[in-house]
This record gives C-alpha cells, sequence and structure tokens, in this order.
C-alpha cells in the first residue's frame, strides 16, 4: 500500500472528485477524514470506506468560514494525532454564465470564497501541523479553465487561477519543511458539478459522450477515478521530489484545438 498509516483530510470528499480520492487513498491504507457540508452523502463516502476496513471521519464544515475550518483541523488531531494530507477539493459554481457583465459583486466573492478563500483558509490552519512533523503532502485543485478556459466563467477561473499561485508561492515556502505542495487541473470530468448547465437536459449521458468526442482528445470525459490516481501519486512517496508542479488531469487538453464553431 502506498499510503500505510497516513491521515488525510479531503475537503469535499462527500461526492464526485474528493468521493473518488477519499475511497482511493482507503484502498492504500489511508485513514480518511471528510470535511463537507453534505452530510447524507459524507456518512455514505464515510460508510463505504469503514466497509473497506479503513478509519473515516465527517466533520461537518463549510470550509469559506475560518472558524469551522479552525475546530474542524483541531478535531482531526485530537483524533489522529497528525495530519499527513491535506486534499483541498471542495469548490464549484452555481451560476450558469460567467460572462463579465452577467456576474455580479455577490456571485464573484461567493466564487472566489468557495474556490480560492478556503484552500488558504485550509492551508493556513493545517501548515503548522505539517512543519511540527517536518512532513506533509498538499494537493489543490485547480481546473484546466484557470489557463485555458473553454467558456467564460470569470468568477470560476479566476478564483481556480489564484489555486496555481497559492500553490506555487507555498512550494516554495514550505519545501525546507518536506511538505510537497502541487496542483491538479481536471479537463471535464462527470460529477455534479455540471448539474446546473444538464439539469434540463433531456440525457446527460448523450451530453457527456457528445462532450467528450467533440472537445476530449481521449474521446470521452474524465472520471473521479482518474483525478483520484493522480492525487494519490502526489500524496505519495513516489512523488517525494515533486513540488510546486501543476498537472493536467484532462485527457489531452488543452493540447487540443477545439472543434467548436
Amino acid at each position: 500500500m502506498l499510503l500505510p498509516n497516513k491521515v488525510a483530510i479531503i475537503t469535499g470528499g462527500a461526492s464526485g472528485i474528493g468521493k473518488g480520492i477519499a475511497l482511493k487513498f482507503a484502498q492504500e491504507g489511508c485513514s480518511v477524514v471528510i470535511a463537507d457540508i453534505m452530510e447524507k452523502e459524507a456518512l455514505s463516502t464515510v460508510d463505504e470506506i469503514a466497509k473497506a476496513g479503513r478509519k473515516s471521519l465527517f466533520i461537518r464544515c463549510d470550509v469559506t468560514s475560518n472558524r469551522q475550518v479552525q475546530d474542524m483541523v483541531e478535531q482531526v488531531i485530537r483524533e489522529f494525532q497528525k495530519i499527513d494530507i491535506l486534499v483541498n477539493n471542495a469548490g464549484g459554481i452555481s451560476s450558469s454564465t460567467g460572462a463579465i457583465e452577467d456576474v455580479s459583486e455577490e456571485q464573484w466573492d461567493k466564487t472566489l470564497n468557495l474556490n480560492l478563500k478556503s484552500q488558504f483558509l485550509c492551508c493556513k490552519a493545517v501548515v503548522p501541523h505539517m512543519k511540527a512533523k517536518r512532513y506533509g503532502k498538499i494537493i489543490n485543485m485547480s481546473s484546466i479553465g484557470a489557463i485555458s478556459p473553454p467558456v467564460s466563467f470569470i468568477h470560476y477561473h479566476a478564483a481556480k487561477a489564484g489555486v496555481l499561485g497559492i500553490t506555487c508561492n507555498l512550494a516554495v515556502e514550505l519545501a525546507s519543511f518536506n511538505i510537497n505542495v502541487n496542483a491538479i487541473l481536471p479537463g471535464p470530468v462527470r460529477t455534479q458539478f455540471w448539474n446546473p448547465l444538464t439539469k434540463e437536459l433531456p440525457s446527460e449521458d448523450a451530453f457527456f459522450k457528445d462532450l467528450g468526442k467533440k472537445e476530449v482528445p481521449m474521446q470521452r470525459v474524465g472520471t473521479p477515478e482518474d483525478i483520484a490516481g493522480t492525487a494519490l501519486y502526489l500524496a505519495s512517496e513516489l512523488s517525494s521530489f515533486v513540488t510546486g508542479e501543476s498537472i493536467f488531469v484532462s485527457g489531452g487538453l488543452p493540447l487540443h484545438i477545439s472543434s467548436r464553431e
């Protein structure tokens, strides 16, 4: 196993990409803390992990709240005495349009808080504990849209670009403490993230099949398991000399020139 006796916090780990990472880490010997606001889904994920014979814990946490993040981290330390891995996965977007004229100041603030401020708060709370052990793996979830937006979602893509800035800065700041900080940039992955765009469509299956064939060189959209494999690499000692990197997990994007008309 690649993560024996490790302890990981995964924000937004109740479903989607976060759940895929949580299950993958558990399979590799890791105890997993799910920090999320979706209680029903989180408890289901915790139950799956328990059935696999690993210890898991759900902590309800709004990662845009400094107080809740601090309380969550303190609870993890009381339970496990350490934090080896932090996966800043929580994020999303609620609007179905992101053209600059259509984005309100309130939507801008809400989106940056969820996708960027949350990662700052979680790193700020966890890093002192990693420094004390002189060990840590931080994995920040960005997006291919941070550097190659397929469409305009200015608030979301700006936040995800900021994630790359946090990653590079912390990689330099924490390297001497044996703390690796890297980012993953997923391409299109079939999760609930797409619900605002697909909820009115007659067939989600047809939408994702068409999206993959038109936009992705590998001719399909990704799965949470696709992202989980890369997260496992970055969380394990396989990547012990890798820090400050941004890894595309996107089926060949953004090298591909879009066929959009």
